[in-house]
This record gives C-alpha cells, structure tokens and sequence, in this order.
C-alpha cells in the first residue's frame, strides 16, 4: 500500500509512536498497512492452495504471497525543532489466506530516544481478520509504553448493503461512518497492484485500516516506473529471494485524515512495491523526521485449508509476543529493548 498522509496534527512527545506504527502497518500493509503501509498485506480466496500465489475471488489479476517478515526500523534524518534523536527497532509482519479472509498480524518493538526526556520503549501487536469480498473487517490492537498497557482497541468495520460503518467495542461507544466504496487494507493493495499493472500512474482511495482511533483517511498513490529490486536488495540467506525477483515499482504515497480534512499530508512515504504485495525497502517522511523500513528476512509460509482449525477472528486480547521454542527462521520482535 502506499501512502502519503497528511494534517498537521499538534506533536505531543507521546504521539511519535502511533504515528510511526499506523503509517508501517498501512503499508503494508500497507499499512501499508501495512498500512503501509500499512506498509504494510494480502490474502486469498482459494484457502486450500498451500502457501504460494493466492487470488481472492472476484477481485481480479493480482497474487499475493502469503508470507512473513521482518523489517529494521531506523531514524535517518530529522528537521529543526524535533525533540527526536533517535528511534531503532524492529517491525514484524505475517500474512496468510484463511478459509474466508485474509489474516494479518503486526508487531512492533521501538526505542525512542529524546533530546529532553527519558527514552521509551513501545511494543504493540495488531491483527485484522479482513473477508475476501471486502465488506467487514475486525481489528484488535495493543499497545504498551515500557511495559504498561496504555492503548486497547477492538472492533468491526463493515461496508455491505445498507451498513457503511466502523464500531469499536473498545473503547466502548466509538463510531465512524464509512463511504460505500471505502476499502479495507488488503483490498487496497490488491487494487494497488491492478493499478500498477495496467500502467496508470495514480490512484486515489478512501481506506479504513483500525489501528488508531482517528478514523479513515484517504490515500493518495503516485506509481512510478518499474524498477528492478534485485538491483536494490543484497543477497542474504536470511530472505527468500524468489519472493522479490518479481516485478515491482517505486511508489510514493500521501495520507490524508478523511475526519479533519488538511491541505498537508500527515506524512509521506516511498517505497518499492512488488505484484504479489511485499514492500521490500520504505521510506517515511514526517514533517520533523524520517525513519527507514529495511527488510531483512523474507520466508513463505503455508496458508490455512478449510477445515483446519480456522483462523476467525482477532482475539480479543493479542497473545504477547513470547519466544518460540520451535526457533523458526523469522521470529516476532521480543518486548525487550532493540
């Protein structure tokens, strides 16, 4: 997903985290992700194909990999009057098809160093449960600050016949209303790789992704031309390298608050974008500061069968992320300090 995000929101020392998170995990996805990046993710419709190229129904061309990975988060610039000197982490990420949606789950663990204050240590999960015909989408997330829970949320957003809403069950009472054509994060980027695809070069979309309380936004895209990532990337055993010798384009994105509309974009980010919806390198840029995304492992994983124990929805309280006694190639960011 790509993004470049907007309004010039008041700059509180404790924000920085949710900023960062919101605008990786829409990439990603896109968040974007997520987004982002959201970055930062995507899914499949054929459930029972095991692990490779997956096409949800009814929405077009694109595969997408089920995978995970595992992304460096660094500070590489800031502007005058930051308060930042330094932010370093790590960002993890696992997408895969379940019997009837895409399935995503985010960790983070950052450190915030300031030039005035003590530094901090932020560790969250999020995971979404998003229908492959795109009309709900239920998200649960955690945050904590050095250990201390400090933000829960949970809920479902839906856009299908005579519903176009957002309902949080937590906090309790929380509510937006959503266009019709508003899209959830996977759809986004599926849509994205269409895009790409067929050559055009912008692409506008209001998108509804959970991991804050502020509402949709709307993403405004620039694709730009193809590039070959295997030029960018060096070789590690750590990465699955036929998952990014794929065609992929540089992309630039800008985000916009859709509740209090701004002529500036929240942030901006560039980033390189492949067809089957990985984000291999990203680019963050706010207003005061920019911080990098690097991919640093990369493996396939199997997508869950029907009949399986499905995978529903996500719990109500993320399982914290606790070391893995099977010690897999790509494991989830410990609540340690990087």
């Amino acid at each position: 997903m790509g993004w470049n995000w907007l309004a010039p929101r008041a700059k509180f020392l404790y924000d920085d985290d949710l900023r960062i998170e919101k605008t990786l995990q829409n990439a990603g996805s896109m968040k974007f992700y997520a987004h982002i990046l959201s970055v930062t993710a995507a899914m499949c419709t054929l459930a029972s194909v095991p692990a490779h190229a997956v096409r949800p129904a009814g929405l077009g061309e694109p595969a997408l990999v089920a995978h995970k990975a595992l992304y460096d988060i660094d500070l590489v610039a800031t502007r005058s009057g930051s308060q930042i000197i330094n932010i370093s982490g790590k960002m993890f990420y696992q997408w895969k098809p379940a019997c009837d949606a895409w399935v995503t789950d985010h960790r983070f663990n950052l450190f915030y160093e300031y030039a005035d204050s003590p530094g901090m240590a932020i560790t969250s999960d999020f995971s979404t449960f998003e229908s492959f015909d795109g009309k709900t989408f239920d998200f649960s997330s955690r945050r904590k600050r050095d250990g201390a829970l400090y933000q829960e949320l949970r809920g479902r957003a839906e856009v299908a016949e005579g519903i176009h809403e957002a309902a949080f069950t937590m906090p309790e009472g929380m509510h937006y209303d959503l266009t019709p054509d508003t899209m959830f994060p996977m759809g986004h980027t599926l849509e994205m790789v269409k895009q790409a695809r067929a050559g055009n070069k912008l692409f506008n979309a209001g998108v509804f992704d959970g991991s804050d309380e502020d509402g949709p936004i709307e993403i405004n895209t620039f694709i730009g031309k193809p590039v070959n990532a295997m030029a960018e990337i060096k070789p590690s055993k750590s990465l699955d390298m036929t998952l990014l010798n794929t065609p992929a384009w540089n992309v630039r994105m800008a985000v916009f608050p859709m509740e209090n509309p701004a002529e500036n974009a929240d942030y901006e980010m560039s980033m390189i974008f492949h067809d089957n919806g990985i984000i291999s390198d990203m680019l963050i840029e706010y207003d005061d500061f920019s911080v990098t995304q690097k991919l640093v492992a990369l493996e396939r994983i199997e997508g869950e069968k029907c009949g399986e124990a499905a995978t529903t929805r996500p719990a109500p309280t993320p399982a914290p992320a606790t070391p893995d006694t099977t010690k897999p190639a790509i494991e989830a960011p410990t609540i340690d300090k990087p």
